[in-house]
């Protein structure tokens, strides 16, 4: 079943390489430039809280229209120092196991035959930087597996205290990884999301991503870092759009707001700078929230206010991106969701936010201009005299996508006899 998207897009990417004269050469799978990614916390997912509670809302998935399903960790969590009842997702005790409050082995199977049945690519939460402290590996591995201290003790990063960090400048450590990455990758993952990648040496990654590409060359890999090097074409498909997310939030009126008053000219120059600092092939994800920004940092109503609707606009039509629905946005869920313990969404009924979001999914596969990567539209700024609306158009073999986005609480008029809201929108295709 897998092999038919890929097909139909290869069929696509003809065509379109037709249109418009000399194709354009692919950096990334092919079935990766036009898709959504759908982030899914396991444990809050349903009431049950299991594999199979995510397997029953597949098709609900399916009307959303996303693509990508990155299921948070699902490996087997440590005892030892756990936070909570249930411990954090990224205090990993067996890399090749996994979680049994999610259910079993079997389970995940069967969600991920499910999911490839019903077109879905799966990626996995992966956490290489640091492991819980009672790791497999702690009795299985040498001593110098961990980064430890002038008394041998093994250290943690941060607040980090359910955890214990690898150590990478032992490329023992780098082998385990690749041999537990691709235990999953034989089982039919598509890839993974890589957590906290910055924080290992660009080194380890400059070495694993291209050791799996070369065994698994349609899969696709995000990175939780902003490094240049990691936006290469021999690297990661996608890395983290951080500075992008945070100057929207800046822009936004809501009452969690801690980044400040940015403007949409900042946000301009942003763009404008990232534009030159990565390569016109890199997928940047961009996104309102996800499992960070919710259960720490508020919802993207407390943070964004009134702008959390425009700000997802852009972020479904700005150059390079690719675009992420966390857990709950399209329902408009408004609570910060436990880490730790359970606190499941029980009410999953469509409403005015499934809408929104399924429009801008339908626009973000229908429209080739505004794929990511090299084979989206190249920005043209536009000028519309009111420094606070960021207005733009993008276009490929005569697909057109023209964005006004009202970034202030004032209304405004950048187009002649038309009127934008505080806060308000205008796409146009052509």
């Amino acid at each position: 079943m897998k092999s038919k998207p890929v097909l139909f897009a290869a069929i696509a990417a003809v065509a379109l390489s037709a249109c418009c004269g000399a194709p354009v050469k692919n950096v990334h799978p092919e079935w990766t430039y036009n898709t959504v990614v759908y982030e899914v916390n396991v444990r809050q997912f349903s009431p049950e809280g299991t594999f199979k509670g995510v397997e029953a809302q597949l098709p609900r998935l399916k009307d959303l229209g996303v693509d990508i399903l990155w299921l948070m960790p699902i490996n087997e969590i440590g005892t030892e120092g756990r936070k909570g009842t249930l411990g954090s997702y990224y205090a990993i005790s067996d890399y090749k196991a996994v979680n049994p409050e999610f259910g079993t082995m079997q389970d995940f199977e069967d969600l991920l035959a499910a999911a490839h049945e019903q077109g879905f690519r799966v990626i996995l939460d992966w956490v290489a930087n640091q492991t819980a402290p009672d790791n497999v590996w702690m009795t299985e591995k040498p001593a110098d597996f961990y980064e430890r201290d002038s008394l041998g003790n093994a250290i943690w990063e941060y607040d980090w205290t359910d955890t214990r960090s690898l150590n990478y400048e032992n490329k023992e450590v780098w082998y385990a990884q690749e041999d537990a990455m691709r235990f999953w990758l034989d089982k039919g993952v598509d890839g993974f999301r890589c957590d906290a990648a910055g924080e290992m040496p660009s080194e380890t990654w400059q070495y694993l991503v291209p050791a799996l590409r070369r065994a698994y060359p349609e899969i696709y890999l995000l990175a939780e870092a902003e490094k240049p090097e990691f936006t290469a074409d021999t690297m990661f498909d996608a890395t983290y759009a951080w500075e992008m997310h945070h100057i929207e939030n800046a822009i936004g009126n809501g009452p969690a707001n801690k980044d400040g008053v940015k403007t949409a000219a900042e946000l301009r120059e942003y763009l404008e700078k990232d534009a030159v600092n990565t390569p016109a092939s890199a997928f940047r994800l961009a996104f309102t929230s996800n499992h960070d920004e919710n259960s720490w940092n508020g919802t993207e109503f407390e943070r964004l206010g009134d702008a959390w609707k425009v700000m997802e606009v852009l972020n479904f039509t700005l150059p390079k991106t690719q675009p992420l629905i966390y857990t709950g946005q399209e329902i408009g869920l408004d609570r910060r969701l436990e880490f730790f313990e359970k606190d499941p969404i029980s009410d999953w009924t469509s409403n005015e936010y499934t809408a929104f979001y399924k429009s801008l999914v339908e626009l973000k596969h229908s429209n080739p201009a505004l794929a990511a990567g090299e084979r989206g539209g190249k920005v043209k700024w536009i000028e519309t005299g009111d420094p606070d609306v960021l207005a733009f158009s993008r276009k490929v073999c005569g697909n057109k996508v023209t964005v006004y986005a009202n970034l202030s609480a004032e209304p405004s008029e950048p187009i002649k006899g038309e009127s934008l809201p505080a806060w308000g929108y205008k796409i146009i295709e052509k």
